[in-house]
């Protein structure tokens, strides 16, 4: 198998392990008789655990070689600490097994960004994520039909056992990527060694001259490095003021339809994952081409305005019908995100060996958004009914598109789609004034 397909494989199988158990985590204690506030603050805080290490993991992936590794270990941890739910019982111990399944889980998404960079280069990197996302969407849809089916048909135990079975699948497909077909200073942002190796052989002046080495890595930038990359800074930004307006939207217009007796809850529920997921695919799928002819500042552009559109449309058709074009919206927006801000963040960081600390420190930005909005959504719905929050939700989410559209030259400088080919290259250096 292609490393590419191997890597492919792998984001299909992992779908279900970076959502493990997370859908059935209340319903499955509510059965065994905890209750709302105690199921949510596991939640919270397994959330706020995740958020606090995932610069930390991304930083963890551009210092080691054994990325495949950690993949591995990432993915048995993430799988062994949901089986620990079973014999648990006391608070303590589903605390302790939530908040160890979200630290390891943070590895995933830096680790597989990291080594999908090492495989196909900074060139290829869009197009390849892209693949990537197409390949996880589709596994969240397959791994959330078979969870429920399993679970439906004989019990939670079974959802543990589909869990297992898939974190044996990841496993060899990442045992099907041959460690030779990573560069691992491509891995992290610095030049590729066939580029190293061309540049040893063009300082050879006289015959007699020794090259240098060509398999000596170049120089790390410092952590610095992102704090003085402005683009970078308001990319983090955009991301937590669109989160903040996104991740409440769904859960609040689940809960009105269901208030107003105008769906099945269980069917309802079904519907939106998959209509989200299945656009999702579509997205991811057509992000690269986009970001190829447009450039990031447009497709980002374009799932900004998808949840101001989404706001309005939720708030209007609360219903099951509205599903259709509410969850679209959602589609769009986040799959074109998938694949655009990890792909951004590889062109902003290229030549300074931080590219999956600044994963990290973008993921991170995006968690805190998410984080809050619950709590926000929540206190809008009371105020000022699910159709107000709806509204003020989408309204949130203009921050991102002020920032966009003030700081449009520095962003759409920084996304090299204007460049010229010889500069294609060349990291992004724009200091802070």
């Amino acid at each position: 198998m292609k490393p590419a397909r191997a890597l492919e494989a792998l984001n299909f199988f992992m779908a279900d392990v970076q959502a493990g158990i997370g859908p059935f985590i209340g319903v499955y204690l509510l059965a065994r008789g905890w209750h709302a506030d105690e199921i949510g603050s596991v939640m919270t805080l397994a959330g706020l655990a995740a958020l606090a290490a995932t610069p930390f993991a991304g930083a963890l992936v551009d210092s080691t070689r054994s990325k495949r590794a950690l993949i591995v270990a990432a993915t048995v941890v993430t799988t062994l600490a949901s089986l620990a739910l079973l014999p648990a019982r006391a608070y303590t111990a589903v605390l302790a097994s939530q908040m160890l399944a979200a630290l390891s889980a943070s590895v995933l998404l830096p680790a597989v960004a990291g080594v999908t960079l090492g495989i196909v280069r900074a060139a290829g990197f869009d197009r390849q994520f892209g693949r990537n996302q197409m390949a996880n969407h589709t596994g969240n849809v397959v791994g959330a039909a078979l969870a429920g089916w399993f679970g439906w048909r004989y019990g939670f135990a079974a959802v543990f056992a589909l869990g297992a079975a898939f974190v044996v699948l990841a496993i060899v497909s990442v045992a099907l990527i041959p460690a030779d077909s990573i560069d691992y200073a491509s891995a992290r942002g610095l030049e590729p060694r066939d580029v190293r190796r061309r540049s040893a052989e063009t300082v050879v002046s006289e015959p007699g001259d020794t090259p240098p080495p060509a398999s000596a890595p170049p120089h790390a930038g410092s952590l610095r490095t992102m704090l003085r990359n402005r683009p970078l800074v308001l990319l983090g930004a955009s991301l937590a003021l669109f989160h903040l307006g996104n991740a409440a939207m769904l859960p609040l217009y689940g809960m009105g339809v269901v208030a107003a007796h105008r769906g099945n809850p269980s069917t309802f529920t079904a519907q939106t994952i998959v209509v989200a997921q299945l656009v999702m695919v579509g997205a991811a799928w057509l992000a690269p081409r986009l970001l190829r002819t447009y450039g990031y500042w447009w497709v980002l552009l374009i799932s900004w305005l998808a949840l101001p559109v989404r706001g309005v449309l939720a708030a209007l058709m609360m219903d099951a019908t509205g599903v259709w074009p509410v969850q679209f919206l959602d589609g769009i927006g986040a799959g074109l995100q998938s694949v655009a801000v990890p792909a951004f963040v590889v062109r902003l960081m290229e030549g300074t060996g931080r590219v999956n600390v600044a994963q990290g420190a973008a993921a991170t930005a995006q968690g805190v958004g998410a984080a809050l909005s619950p709590l926000l959504g929540g206190e809008l719905a009371q105020h000022f009914g699910y159709a107000g929050a709806f509204v003020a939700l989408g309204a949130v989410s203009l921050g991102s598109l002020v920032l966009w559209l003030g700081f449009a030259p520095t962003l759409r400088d920084a996304d090299g789609v204007q460049r010229p080919p010889s500069n294609r290259s060349r990291p992004v250096k724009t200091p802070w004034p």
